[in-house]
């Protein structure tokens, strides 16, 4: 009986598995030829951003919503392998797809326990991360199973590994391992320890769970499991284990990881890289794996970006401290170590470079307690307090005083605290190569994540005195010389001849010299000479003179008033008009654009054509050009801009620019292989204070950035071109004298004079159509 009843149920049993086994041949036969094709495995084509780059291939920006760096499998670590291997599938080279032990092995815990225990293998993760949706269901299940066989039947094991480990999806919108060892520890995957690569490798089991920026202790537990795993199946040995158990969790600052991580702060230029590329592919510039390589230097720029920022922190130690940032309110027992109201006050306090917002928990006149926005808390004392000293003072006015609850500014310095603040002015820096356009260097300003107005292309100032040597130049061709002699005189139009207002404007000293060479009077900066000079060859003449510079006659009124640079230029166009000295006559573009490539590095857009050939315009005489170079030089040699003579360098030359109540300052200075020009003030234009010139205020930030952007250029001397002469002449008076050690440059059909020739008295008639 006992034997019938057993043979009855093994039979029902049998039936049953048949009737499932042939349901389940039947599901497959269905499903298996709905199974999408395999080709965006076997020509893989991630979305991989935007990168924009130096001409070395330094990453200076990259743009798009997923991270992703595409490695190949024998560029990934073995050590990282192992962690994978370990953490997510440890029998994957020996499995078909399915590893049927872990299903076994699922399937009784599951029944056994309450928690739920998957069986999912490295190549199904693959089959639902490219064509699968995460749905919890059983034919959902079924079809990852038949994609799973469908990829391990058509590609290779190091194959699936390589798309798995390019494609997974890690947090901080990182998709890959590379590109998450970029944003969560700053390193490439062959630079990361194994207890960092152990702590990547738990991640992909639940990205935001895990996340080492925002859940550090889930994340140390992950990290623990994994090292855990790759002990027990022998990928590391009980030293190994035992370091990197121990090893501390270095990670980027947190108010940093949104954004990509790059080595040099050409913020700026990314930015215009960027639009250019969205201007020419749409938004798949995105996600095509495009890479615009522009012109940049990646040592000019890290040297432009040190100069610029130490000559703005330079201007504003000078001005003193202003105050602290904000103020909170801290109760008597407030808790130091208390991250729910530490955090929330830093919340909106970024970093900017080395200048960390700081809690002042207490204040007395010698030292101040405060909590960093890293969580550190520190005291300071002596120089450390040096540039807010009189903040700590009883008697400081109460937006001074510095006192608890204060927000303020740390930056380190030689590994020592100090107190500093976030700059108000603004300035810029751009360098190019004159011979050709290209950009080699540009500083926006102080800082692109606090103002991303591009000072260096889009603000429009005016170029006060740095905008003189157009004048003179165009004086030049009008048969002026170098050796002409005008007065330094008092100079004064009245009400009813300029329009309803009286002008008399003077030298930036309130001094005149009287008679002077242009030479001397370049050199010196003299604003009445440059007037006078002005009226002579008329401010219509030079109006349409400049724009051979790539001046907009729009943007300089033909007035007086342009002798002292009162029109509208950006730095873009001065360093562009300055390099038409530099070069010897030719008006360049600038371009920062040097090529445009593919996700394969097929170069699909070249460089503008070479400004080097016959299309480049010659828009001044080479001896004009020639001549202005010795003029500007002599600026630096004996003249406003002397402090440049600490390059040591013969074949330097430029000029000085200040504006009305110091609202503007400028230096734009050159060699024949290199200009850079540098400007300096407020966004709402104000004064920089006085004596803030462009000799005080930009210069220094220009030599700085020179120094070491010169490093290695040999110099050169200037070659005087043909038809120009060097004749003895009386610094008096401008006439020929061949016993005279001073000698001067001419066009050789002008020449000096050789007796005294004045010019003609100034006319003020019909002024009102001047001013």
């Amino acid at each position: 009986m006992l034997i019938r009843w057993f043979f009855f149920l093994s039979s029902a049993v049998l039936g049953v598995l048949l009737i499932a086994v042939l349901l389940g041949a039947f599901a497959v036969a269905l499903l298996y030829p709905t199974l999408p094709d395999l080709d965006v495995l076997t020509d893989y084509q991630p979305k991989i951003p935007l990168r924009v780059v130096t001409r070395e291939g330094v990453l200076i920006g990259e743009f798009g919503e997923e991270r992703r760096s595409v490695v190949r499998i024998d560029e990934v670590p073995e050590i990282l392998k192992q962690a994978i291997l370990a953490t997510e599938d440890n029998r994957f080279y020996s499995h078909g797809g399915v590893d049927y032990i872990s299903v076994v092995r699922a399937i009784v815990a599951n029944i056994t326990t309450s928690s739920r225990q998957g069986a999912g293998t490295i190549t199904m993760q693959v089959a639902r991360n490219f064509f699968l949706t995460r749905e919890r269901s059983y034919l959902r299940k079924l079809q990852e199973t038949l994609l799973a066989w469908k990829i391990e039947a058509n590609l290779s094991k190091d194959e699936i590994l390589q798309l798995y480990i390019n494609q997974i999806f890690l947090g901080q919108r990182a998709y890959g391992f590379a590109a998450a060892a970029k944003i969560y520890f700053g390193k490439n995957l062959n630079e990361l320890t194994t207890a960092e690569v152990a702590m990547l490798a738990g991640l992909p089991k639940a990205p935001s769970q895990y996340n080492p920026l925002v859940n550090p202790q889930r994340a140390r537990t992950r990290q623990a499991y994994v090292l855990e795993r790759m002990h027990f199946f022998g990928y590391i040995n009980d030293e190994t284990y035992g370091v990197a158990q121990k090893e501390p969790l270095i990670l980027r600052t947190q108010n940093t990881s949104e954004r990509p991580l790059v080595p040099l702060h050409a913020e700026y230029v990314a930015e215009m890289a960027r639009r250019k590329a969205v201007e020419a592919y749409g938004q798949d510039a995105y996600i095509r794996g495009l890479t615009v390589w522009t012109t940049l230097s990646s040592d000019m720029q890290n040297s432009a970006y040190r100069a610029l920022r130490q000559g703005i922190f330079d201007y504003d130690y000078r001005h003193g401290f202003r105050g602290p940032e904000s103020r909170v309110s801290l109760s008597a027992d407030a808790r130091e170590d208390d991250p729910s109201w530490t955090d929330t006050i830093f919340l909106n306090l970024a970093n900017y470079d080395n200048m960390f917002p700081a809690l002042v928990l207490d204040v007395s006149p010698t030292e101040i307690r405060v909590l960093i926005s890293d969580g550190t808390i520190t005291t300071l004392s002596g120089n450390s307090l040096k540039f807010a000293e009189k903040a700590l003072r009883a008697n400081a006015p109460a937006n001074l005083k510095i006192t608890r609850g204060s927000i303020i500014r740390l930056t380190k310095i030689n590994n020592i605290w100090q107190i500093t603040q976030l700059p108000e002015v603004e300035a810029s820096l751009i360098a190019i190569d004159p011979q050709t356009g290209a950009l080699l260097a540009l500083i926006g300003g102080f800082d692109f994540e606090r103002n991303q107005f591009n000072h260096a292309v889009q603000a429009r100032r005016q170029p006060g005195s740095s905008f003189k040597p157009f004048i003179y130049s165009a004086a030049l061709e009008k048969g002026f010389s170098p050796g002409t002699i005008i007065n330094d005189g008092p100079f004064f139009i009245p009400a009813e001849e300029a329009g309803g207002t009286a002008w008399e404007p003077r030298n930036y000293d309130g001094n005149y010299e009287g008679p002077m060479r242009l030479r001397t009077a370049l050199a010196k900066s003299k604003n009445l000479v440059t007037i006078r000079v002005l009226q002579a060859i008329s401010p219509q003449y030079a109006q349409d003179y400049i724009t051979r510079f790539g001046f907009s006659a729009a943007d300089h009124p033909a007035y007086l008033t342009m002798a002292l640079g009162a029109g509208s230029v950006t730095p873009m166009q001065m360093a562009s008009a300055y390099s038409v000295f530099a070069n010897g006559g030719y008006r360049v573009t600038p371009y920062f654009i040097e090529m445009i490539t593919d996700a394969r590095g097929n170069i699909i857009q070249g460089r503008p054509p070479s400004m080097l050939d016959e299309t480049r315009e010659q828009v001044i005489d080479p001896r004009n050009a020639f001549i202005m170079n010795t003029m500007l030089s002599d600026v630096i040699t004996r003249g406003t801009a002397s402090r440049a003579r600490s390059l040591r360098r013969d074949d330097i030359a430029g000029k000085t620019g200040t504006t009305n109540d110091y609202i503007d300052a400028w230096f734009c200075g050159y060699n024949n292989s290199l200009v850079g020009v540098v400007w300096i003030g407020y966004d709402q234009p104000r004064s920089l204070g006085k004596r803030e010139t462009g000799s005080a205020a930009a210069l220094p930030i220009w030599v700085d950035f020179m120094k070491d952007a010169l490093k290695g250029i040999p110099e050169t001397s200037l070659k005087p071109p043909r038809d120009v002469i060097l004749v003895p002449i009386d610094p008096e008076t401008g006439m020929r004298n061949e016993s005279s050690p001073e000698k001067e440059w001419f066009y050789s059909e002008f020449g000096p004079p050789d007796a005294m020739e004045m010019l003609a008295p100034i006319n003020t008639d019909s002024l009102e159509q001047i001013f």
